[in-house]
Parts: C-alpha cells; structure tokens; sequence
C-alpha cells in the first residue's frame, strides 16, 4: 500500500511539472469549466435569491386568510362581513384598538422598469393603519407614512430602485388618478416590492365598494394559529383558505424555483458536455506528448492504477481552478445585483441574486465532476498504451 501511495505521488508530482510545457491547451480547459460555473453560480443564485425574499417576508405568528380556493390574492375576494368575522376569530392579537387583523386591497399599477423601459405590474396594496403593527417588519426608511383619506402612498425600498416614477416625492399616474409618493419603507422580503396606500381611498379609486382580497391577521402566538384556522374553517358563515404567512410564500416561490432548478440543470448540463470535450481534448495530448514518459515509469514497474489515478488527478485539478475561479468571479459579478421577475398576483417581485457559500461549493463539486469525466478517457489510454512501442519513440 505505502509502496502504491509513492508511485501515484510521483507520478502526479511528474504530472504538476510538466504543466508549463502544455500551459496553452490547460488554460483552455480551465476556461472552459470557468464559464460554466459563472453560469451554474449565476442561475443558482437567482433562485435561493428569489426564494430567500419570498421566504423572509413570512412570520410564523401572522396568518393569511383568503377565499376558499383563491391561491392567490388576486383571485380572491372577501366582503365587509367575512373580514368582520375572520377579526372575530380566537386567537387574534390584540390591543387597545381591537384586533390585528388587516384587510386588504391588492391592485396592479403598470410602472416603467429602470433598465428597460417596459412596463411591468407593480403591486398596488390597499391597507389602513392596523397594518403595520400586522406586518410588524415593515419600517419606513424615509419620508413619511401616507395620510388616510388622501391620495397619498408608500414605496417599497426595492420597488423604488427598479421602477421609473417611484421615488420620494414622485407622482404616481394610473388613470385619470394622481397618488404622491411620500415615503419610502423596507421589511427585507417580499413587500419591499410594493406600493402602499390608504385603503378606503383605494376602494372608492377602482371601484371594489367594501371589499377586500385578503386578511392578515397577528396571532397571539404561532401556537395558536390551528385554533384561528379550525374556528374559520368550520364556521358555515365563511369559505376560506388559511395559512400560515410563512407557508403562504413558500408555496408562491414552488413554481418559480422549480423552473430556475430544472432550466438552470439543464444548461449547465449542455455547458458541462462542451468543457468535458475540452477537457478531453486537454488531456488526450497531455497524455500523447508523455508517452515516453508513462511508457518509462511502467518499464520502472509502476503500476496502471497510479498513472490512471494521476491523469484523472490532473483532469480534476483543471476543473478545480476552472471552479473556483468561476465562483469567484460569479460572487463579484452578481451577488447582491436587484433585479425582478414575476411572482404570485401576476406582477413582478423585486429581489437580489443570493450567492452563498452553499452554492459556490456545490459549484466547486461540479466542476470537480467535469475534470473527473474530461479526464477519464485519457486515462484510460494512458494505461493501456504498449509499453515497447512508446518507449521506441523516445
């Protein structure tokens, strides 16, 4: 054994060596694993990007109650009365002005996007002063909140920075209404995305009379929301759904990180097969220029298993550097870039590319993957190349 583990040393050590005198054709195949772990890091990270935002914005302690079957908000409406009965429910929160339960409006504003031009939904959330002590998250970073019973609003930190037309002391068209933005608010999830105003306002403005999509309310504990969700779910006044807020997102972010998955796989698989050719490529002539070489060392009596070993060693050594200098240059490129895509409700959900530790490990392994599979073929030549007939070309 210890005489098998100083042959595989020598020849890798060998290997390493002869390095500068094919430095051309391995540059090429560490190039080649770079830009396919650019793309792997890049995907990867609009997803966990995309879910961590959806994912953050729920409390544990807040429920979502929307009508039976909606899904989302927008297909959802509750009348005056059933958001009278959901703030009824046991359970609920409390203080000196009742319970915290919210109900809420949600409409779509086409807003211009800052990079491109073209419209996209914004949404538009109807709400009163409950809540923000719901939605306790929620802190506004500038300006002020909007006044009830004008024409006033609040912008998403994140909305602002992606959209035309939503910064402080904008003001904002839609139809033949005028909403100035005197404030600007973050919670770090998904509501940074949208614009706030006064419910009633709202109502009377698109013409929803006294109803609501939605009601969130805050729980007096995460233990007690079974509780809140059996009394609603049993009552025959009431058809709704109830879920925690932080399932309620969680479940929004399934479809869009299962494209992200499936379409970021699949592109990394077709970019992998072309670096695995280069690799190959790579490694056949390293190991046709070494023949007398392998060809000597066998002659030596080194066995097949160490130049085997150290040809799939140098094949993942490439991928290696290709990965690391990949995910380097995807973590300076595009951690922390904003950009949006559509979400629930049919309109755009703004969040940053999330490149995290997790995913430039899992980044290093492909490309680990790639050298190993570049490399085996050669090494499978490598060992079976007659020795006499190599050793004639030394």
């Amino acid at each position: 054994m210890i005489r098998w583990i100083y042959q595989l040393y020598t020849v890798c050590l060998l290997n390493l060596g002869n390095l500068k005198s094919r430095l051309d054709s391995s540059l090429v195949a560490v190039i080649g694993f770079t830009g396919v772990i650019m793309v792997f890091v890049a995907v990867f990270a609009i997803r966990d990007g995309f879910d961590a935002t959806l994912r953050e914005s729920g409390s544990p302690d807040v429920a979502v109650v929307l009508r039976g079957g909606a899904g989302a908000e927008v297909n959802s409406v509750l009348g005056v009365n059933d958001a009278k009965l959901v703030a009824e429910a046991p359970g609920i929160k409390t203080n000196a002005g009742g319970a915290l339960a919210s109900s809420e409006l949600l409409v779509q504003l086409s807003m211009p996007k800052l990079d491109s031009g073209t419209d996209a939904n914004v949404p538009f959330r109807g709400v009163d002063g409950v809540a923000f002590l719901v939605h306790d998250r929620v802190r506004m970073v500038e300006g002020r909140g909007f006044q009830p019973g004008l024409n006033e609003v609040v912008v998403g930190l994140r909305a602002s920075h992606e959209y035309r037309g939503l910064k402080l002391g904008d003001t904002i068209h839609s139809g033949p209404y005028q909403w100035k933005v005197v404030g600007l608010f973050d919670d770090g999830g998904v509501y940074s995305s949208e614009v706030w105003g006064d419910l009633t306002v709202m109502q009377a403005a698109y013409k929803r009379g006294s109803s609501v999509e939605s009601v969130y309310v805050k729980l007096d504990s995460p233990g007690a929301f079974q509780q809140f969700k059996d009394y609603l779910t049993t009552n025959p006044q009431l058809t709704v759904s109830v879920d925690r807020e932080t399932d309620f997102y969680a479940e929004q972010s399934k479809a869009m990180n299962s494209f992200i998955t499936y379409a970021g796989a699949f592109i990394a698989f077709l970019m992998g097969i072309g670096a695995i050719f280069g690799a190959v490529n790579t490694m056949y002539n390293s190991v046709s220029s070494r023949a007398g070489e392998i060809a000597t060392l066998r002659a030596l009596g080194f066995g097949r298993s160490p130049v085997l070993l150290s040809v799939l060693v140098e094949g993942m050594l490439l991928g290696l550097v290709g990965g690391v200098v990949g995910g380097i240059l995807a973590y300076l490129m595009f951690n922390g870039i904003e950009t949006s895509t559509m979400g629930s409700n049919f309109a755009q959900v703004a969040f940053s590319f999330r490149v995290t530790p997790g995913l430039l490990v899992r980044g290093a392994i492909y490309a680990l993957l790639m050298g190993l599979l570049g490399g085996l073929l050669p090494a499978l030549r490598a060992v079976r190349m007659p020795i006499a007939s190599s050793l004639r070309q030394l």
